[in-house]
């Protein structure tokens, strides 16, 4: 299955609310769910009866849209979340948080987990000193993620990296705005979450 690239405003009226997947614009008059939440296509106003199958399939494509994850990948880190102690759901967002581009987007250095997974892709930033290129890598405490020296010059750096000073980072990141970088200093956990989601909706939905 490939990435999708249709308009992002579609994913935030099929699931029926805002997934804030294109950053400032998502909190100013030009949205478009503002403007229209109904659901996509030629039926999408029609009123419609969810089941029980239907509620625990939207709340993980919920997820899975607002991370900008795969089936396949989505579905990987649920199964390394079973494997792990604690809570499933718990567990599985933790995962989530700790993605490589979620990091960056969290940092203050991309206006939506898109960008800043672009940002990765094209080699801006290192991990412990490193070039990486891997969105979906997972971080742990004491990783150190920051922009690539040759990187911090570039124009689109310096105009992303302006809103870092005000940016509200998560307690288990400690950023540096002066040197573009970050530090886990522990394992994210689902109160770090700043979504409503209803992740027991997930565990029961991989349950079947």
């Amino acid at each position: 299955m490939a990435r999708y690239t249709g308009p992002s405003c579609k994913l935030c009226r099929r699931e029926g609310c805002k997934l804030f997947l294109k950053g400032e614009r998502c909190t100013s008059g030009k949205c478009a769910f503002d403007h229209r939440s109904t659901a996509p296509g030629q039926h999408g106003a029609a009123r419609k009866k969810v089941g029980e199958y239907g509620m625990h399939m939207r709340e993980k494509q919920k997820a899975r849209r607002y991370y900008g994850v795969l089936e396949g990948q989505f579905k990987r880190y649920f199964e390394m979340a079973e494997k792990m102690e604690g809570m499933t759901g718990a567990n599985l967002f933790a995962i989530l948080e700790s993605r490589l581009d979620n990091v960056v987007y969290r940092m203050g250095l991309a206006a939506s987990r898109k960008e800043a997974r672009q940002l990765v892709l094209h080699a801006h930033f290192t991990l412990n000193g490193k070039k990486v290129t891997i969105p979906s890598l997972l971080v742990k405490a004491g990783d150190v993620v920051a922009v690539k020296e040759a990187s911090r010059d570039s124009e689109k750096i310096k105009a992303l990296s302006e809103g870092m000073a005000t940016h509200v980072a998560p307690k288990w990141l400690d950023v540096n705005a002066a040197d573009l970088a970050a530090k886990v200093l522990t394992a994210p956990t689902r109160e770090d979450v700043d979504f409503p989601f209803t992740e027991q909706l997930i565990v029961e939905f991989y349950s079947k």
